[in-house]
Parts: structure tokens; sequence; C-alpha cells
């Protein structure tokens, strides 16, 4: 897929970034930059696409998204509507993985952060006991000044680089291209499929979006995702899916219709492989939780 080159800036007083944003609209496209970005949502939630990996995200999730991987987050229709009661607010901070100097990844002592950053071209969710004590971490890297921000920011990466309760994103495999003339065009792709997954999205139709035929389409969307766009479709409709579960204000066979699905039985055979959950079991250990 051809993301968006991102450049993001830093202050003539610092030597990496750290920003809050609440606004839902803000960098709200496939895009890719040369930092690393460690990001923490205090509010909000929607659909989180990082390489090849689709899934739900929410607040308290915590990436760690390596140098040069596509990502991009979506949050859900409402929080564009001017709902008051609707927040979005989280803390983004980017770094070069050299920021530091050439050789300090050479060090023996920075072998571990060396490896979390090969990990993290491949994205890490932080979950469970290291998700609550790195908030606390990058928290205190916000509010540092001078050496302590930089300090705070190797406490916080050693921290992850020793943590067990972490887990890769995008697959193994997953590479792209940055070729910048197709920004707008996967952009369009992305843009029609979440205004539409409701309803059928015929082949002929997406593929006109993206100013192609049909056959051509799929060779292109297959060589750059390493998915079929009816797989790429079916993850975004059960991740709304998963929305719906939580909001616990349908029923299960309402959810299926209102997800995009026309049939229970495909529903429930998609559910149950991209989550390894029948709806009832998700559902459960959510309420559990």
């Amino acid at each position: 897929m051809k993301p968006q080159l991102l450049k993001v800036p830093t202050a003539p007083t610092h030597s990496f970034s750290v920003r809050e944003d609440r606004d839902p609209y803000i960098n709200n496209r496939w895009h890719y930059h040369a930092e690393v970005e460690l990001i923490r949502f205090h509010e909000g939630c929607g659909t989180q696409f990082v390489g090849d990996n689709i899934k739900r995200f929410d607040s308290g999730d915590i990436i760690l998204v390596g140098a040069n991987l596509p990502h991009y987050w979506r949050y859900d229709d409402a929080y564009f509507k001017g709902n008051k009661d609707l927040a979005v607010h989280s803390t983004v901070i980017h770094f070069s993985e050299n920021f530091w100097g050439e050789r300090f990844l050479r060090l023996p002592e920075t072998k571990q952060i060396k490896t979390l950053f090969e990990k993290a071209r491949r994205g890490i969710l932080v979950s469970g006991k290291e998700g609550q004590r790195m908030q606390g971490l990058m928290e205190k890297i916000r509010l540092s000044e001078g050496l302590n921000r930089i300090i705070a920011l190797m406490e916080c990466l050693s921290a992850l680089a020793s943590a067990e309760e972490l887990y890769l994103l995008s697959s193994l495999g997953f590479s792209h291209d940055f070729a910048e003339s197709e920004n707008d065009r996967i952009n369009a792709i992305y843009d029609h499929s979440f205004g539409h997954f409701r309803q059928k999205i015929y082949l002929e139709q997406i593929a006109a979006i993206a100013g192609l035929v049909p056959n051509s389409f799929c060779r292109y969307f297959k060589s750059r995702t390493g998915k079929t766009y009816s797989q790429f479709l079916t993850e975004i409709r059960i991740g709304h899916a998963c929305k719906l579960l939580i909001d616990n204000r349908l029923s299960i066979k309402q959810l299926c219709f209102e997800s995009g699905f026309n049939n229970f039985t495909c529903f429930h055979k998609n559910f149950r492989m991209i989550t390894g959950k029948s709806p009832q079991q998700y559902l459960k250990e959510h309420l559990a939780g």
C-alpha cells in the first residue's frame, strides 16, 4: 500500500518530539515516517492499521511503531459528529533511532533497545501490567525537560525492551514501498471502504474508486497488502462488530447485519477466524474483564 510520507517537526530546543493530540482528524491518513513513534491513547477508540494488521484500538492502548512502518488510526464516526461527550486524547512521542548518536546502539549495554527497535518495525502493542507501567513513564517524559527528558525516554525504552507482555502486530513478511504518486489512490480506497462497509461493495465499484479495472485492482491490492480486498473488508467489518459487542446494545444477530454481513453463519465463521473466539465468548471475556 502506498502510505504518505510525514515530516515530523521537532522544536529547536528538543532532540525529539512529545505532543498531546485532541483532534480526531490529525494524521488521519495512511502514513509513515523515519522516526519511531510511541503513542498512548487516553481517550477515544476506532480501527487501527499497522502494516498489514487491522484491529480495534481503545483508550489505554500503547503502541510502538518502528521507523518507516506505515500506520493509521481512524477514530469511529461518532467522534467526527461534534458530540461533546466524546473526547479524543493521545500522547505521541517521535524520535529517531540514532538521535543520541550513531554509536549508541552499537554499545553492548544497548543491545536490548536495538532488538526492541527491530521488533518495532512490525509494530508492538503493549498490554497488561506493562501497559499500566508505560503510562507513568510516558507521562514522565512529557513533563521532563533538559537532560531529564532524555533519561526518561531511555528509562521508558529500557522497560519496554525487558517487558514480557508485548504483542507484535504486522506479519513478519509485510513489506512496502514508498512511491508517493499513489497516496491519493490508497487513501481513497480506505475512505470509501470505511464509508460503505455496512453495505455490499462491488468489485467494479471499488476498482473504479482506485482508477483501475477489476482484475488490475485485485492484483494491485494483493501485491501491496498480502491480502485480498475481500479479506481487508472482512477485517474492518469484524472490527466494527467487536465494537458493537462491547457496547452491548444489540443482539448478536442484529450486529451481524449492522456490520455489513448478510449471513449469520458467514459472520460467525469469520468472527472466530479473525478473533479466535465466538461472538459469545468475546462478549463474555470482555464483561469478565
